[in-house]
């Protein structure tokens, strides 16, 4: 499974270093320098990171072989993309990857199925984006409301107050 942590912005400076909207939970070893990534379109790539930095709360990222803006702007829009099967498993058992929640099946106390794990938005608060029927809830992903987690069953207890889950009840 192809997992997306980043999409390659505007090129920024003359030298090759462009944007990266990051859309993983772990910026620093994704994109530490020699890491490579995978790229879609397969034609951007494999991307080798040569050095990368934050500029006033984005991440600029220069790539081995991209020396120049036209380079980086031949890029842009290339999404960034990483084999599930290399992200090690975490040591602590209350930390799980995106890739381990999307899919999981939510369930209420009382065991109604309530719907399904779509997306984790990080913004802040993780939010978990769960389709109930045809429309999408955000759950915050705090122990509070997601006391429960079980990888082998494919579950995700979400113990919320009244209408959490009803998507008629989002402002």
């Amino acid at each position: 499974m192809q997992l997306v942590v980043g999409r390659i912005g505007r090129p920024h400076g003359l030298r090759g270093d462009v944007t990266v909207e990051v859309r993983t939970d772990d910026p620093e070893s994704r994109f530490a320098s020699g890491a490579v990534l995978a790229t879609d379109p397969a034609s951007a790539g494999p991307l080798v990171v040569a050095s990368r930095r934050w500029h006033s709360g984005t991440l600029l990222v220069r790539f081995a072989g991209v020396d120049d803006r036209d380079g980086a702007e031949g890029l842009r829009g290339t999404v960034l993309v990483v084999d599930s099967a290399d992200i090690p498993p975490s040591d602590d058992p209350d930390e799980f990857h995106d890739h381990q929640l999307i899919g999981l099946t939510v369930v209420t106390p009382d065991g109604e199925r309530a719907g399904e794990v779509v997306d984790v938005l990080h913004h802040g608060q993780d939010l978990l984006v769960v389709r109930r029927g045809g429309a999408d809830v955000y759950v915050p992903f705090v122990k509070a409301l997601v006391p429960e987690i079980d990888l082998e069953a494919g579950t995700l207890l979400v113990d919320g107050p009244p209408g959490l889950l009803d998507p008629d009840q989002m402002a």
